[in-house]
C-alpha cells in the first residue's frame, strides 16, 4: 500500500536540475529555429511576388522573436558571475537612466527621479547591476500599465548605496516576505516569475540585500536594493 501511494506522488526535482533542463531545452529549440531561419532566408531567395517575399519576412521575424525569448529564458536561469570593477554610484544611475529611455521609451517619462549622491564609488559588474534594476521598472511598467508616476530615489545609508523604487498599487494582496525566492510562482504569457529572482540573485552576488514592503497607509509598494560602497 505504501508503495503505490509513493508511486502517485508527484516527482521532486532540485532547482539546479530544473534550470539545467531548461537550458538544454532552448538551446535545441535555438538550433532548430536557426535552421527554420536560413530555410526561410532562401524561401525569400527564391520568392518572387512582393506580397509573397512580405510574408517569407514575417516568418522570418517571428522566428527571431521566439529565439529571443528563448535567450532571455535562458539568460534568467544563468549563474550569476560578475565581473567587478570600481564604479562611480553617480554615472551608474545615469547611465540607468538613458538605459531606462532607450528600452522603454514611453513608460520611461513615468519616473521621477531623485539622485541624492555625490562621488561615491561602488563596486560592481555596471551590466548585470543595471539588469536587476531594469528587471524592477520592467516589473512596473508592466502590472501597472495605466499608473502616471513611479519615483526613483537613490542615496547614501550608513555607508550603502540605496535604490528605491515606489509604486501606487491600489491593491496589493501578496506577501512581501520572500519577494525575489519564489521563482514560477507567477506565470503568464511571455512571463515566468523568474525577473525578481534574477534581481535578487544579481543583488546578492554583489554582497547587497534586496526587499520590498508594502505601505497599505499610501498604498505604496515600496521595492529597495542596496549595495556596499567602495573602501576608501
Amino acid at each position: 500500500m505504501r508503495s503505490e501511494e509513493s508511486h502517485s506522488e508527484s516527482p521532486s526535482v532540485p532547482w539546479p536540475d530544473m534550470v539545467k533542463f531548461v537550458r538544454q531545452l532552448g538551446h535545441d529549440i535555438r538550433n532548430n529555429l536557426n535552421a527554420v531561419e536560413l530555410q526561410s532566408a532562401y524561401l525569400g531567395e527564391l520568392a518572387e511576388e512582393g506580397e509573397l517575399k512580405g510574408e517569407v519576412q514575417r516568418l522570418r521575424e517571428m522566428t527571431s522573436s521566439i529565439g529571443t525569448s528563448l535567450q532571455r529564458l535562458s539568460t534568467a536561469l544563468s549563474q550569476v558571475n560578475p565581473t567587478l570593477m570600481s564604479y562611480s554610484a553617480a554615472d551608474f544611475v545615469e547611465d540607468m537612466k538613458q538605459k531606462l529611455a532607450t528600452d522603454f521609451p514611453t513608460d520611461a517619462a513615468k519616473v521621477t527621479w531623485d539622485v541624492q549622491l555625490k562621488d561615491e564609488q561602488l563596486q560592481i559588474d555596471p551590466q548585470l547591476a543595471q539588469q536587476a534594476l531594469l528587471e524592477l521598472f520592467a516589473n512596473a511598467f508592466q502590472h501597472e500599465r495605466n499608473v502616471k508616476a513611479i519615483a526613483a530615489k537613490t542615496y547614501i545609508d550608513h555607508g550603502r548605496f540605496v535604490f528605491e523604487l515606489r509604486e501606487p498599487k491600489a491593491r496589493f494582496d501578496l506577501s512581501t516576505e520572500n519577494w525575489g525566492r519564489e521563482p514560477l510562482q507567477h506565470i503568464g504569457q511571455g512571463h515566468y516569475g523568474l525577473g525578481l529572482n534574477r534581481t535578487r540573485a544579481i543583488t546578492e552576488a554583489h554582497a547587497g540585500n534586496f526587499g520590498a514592503q508594502y505601505e497599505r497607509a499610501t498604498s505604496t509598494l515600496v521595492t529597495k536594493i542596496t549595495l556596499p560602497l567602495t573602501a576608501r
